[in-house]
């Protein structure tokens, strides 16, 4: 594998003044340097990022490449709920966070084309995989589904999270027309939980549930 310019990644969220997922992100990044065997930053990547509570309400995104780690604080995204379309770029297996993301890039480009605010990718097989910084999730009746890891998807922060506070989540193998009509919502350690206000044009049904795990979502 070409490692040219490659680098890990984490974007931490900073929220009243504290970092609330701090700890899960340095175990992640711990986990994909060794599995990749990626050397460790010489720097202590925790003292890097803690300081930066002090601002109050912010987006860290912490980078490590060739040993080395870096921190740069970056605006909060719109937590309005997305216009998000399906994009035609297939997913690429995306296990660990890195810079490697060039089918995101796609999908996103072809947002922006379609006039929508973000768009979720499917596997080459045809199915349901994620969005391009998120993670989605899906009421079906009385049970609550997600895209299953095996599919090659990031095991994100939020994703998590969703599973410790939600009931028997069920991970799924599941094609694009099995979303159509139901209620969908995004997540990741940055935005929380956010409703999906339409896919491919077609509006997203609300449901209270969803607001109800929004407002436990932050430990």
């Amino acid at each position: 594998m070409d490692r040219s310019g490659y680098a890990l990644i984490e974007t931490i969220r900073v929220r009243d003044g504290r970092i609330p997922f701090l700890e899960r992100h340095l175990a992640r990044l711990a986990r994909s340097l060794t599995e990749l065997g990626l050397p460790t930053p010489r720097q202590d990547v925790a003292a890097l990022v803690r300081p930066f509570a002090g601002t109050g309400d912010a987006v860290l995104r912490v980078e490590v490449q060739d040993g080395r780690a870096s921190v740069t604080v970056r605006e909060r995204p719109p937590l309005e709920p997305p216009a998000v379309i399906t994009a035609s770029t297939r997913h690429a297996a995306y296990s660990h966070k890195t810079t490697a993301r060039e089918c995101f890039v796609r999908a996103a480009e072809e947002a922006t084309e379609a006039q929508a605010d973000d768009a979720l990718l499917l596997t080459p097989e045809g199915w349901v995989a994620e969005g391009t910084v998120w993670t989605v999730f899906w009421w079906d009746g009385s049970a609550l589904h997600t895209p299953a890891l095996a599919l090659g998807i990031l095991p994100g922060i939020g994703r998590a999270r969703v599973l410790e506070i939600a009931n028997g989540v069920e991970e799924a193998r599941a094609p694009e027309p099995a979303l159509r009509g139901k209620t969908l919502f995004l997540t990741n350690a940055v935005r929380g939980i956010v409703p999906i206000a339409s896919l491919d044009q077609a509006p997203v049904p609300t449901d209270s549930r969803t607001s109800e795990l929004a407002t436990r979502f932050w430990p």
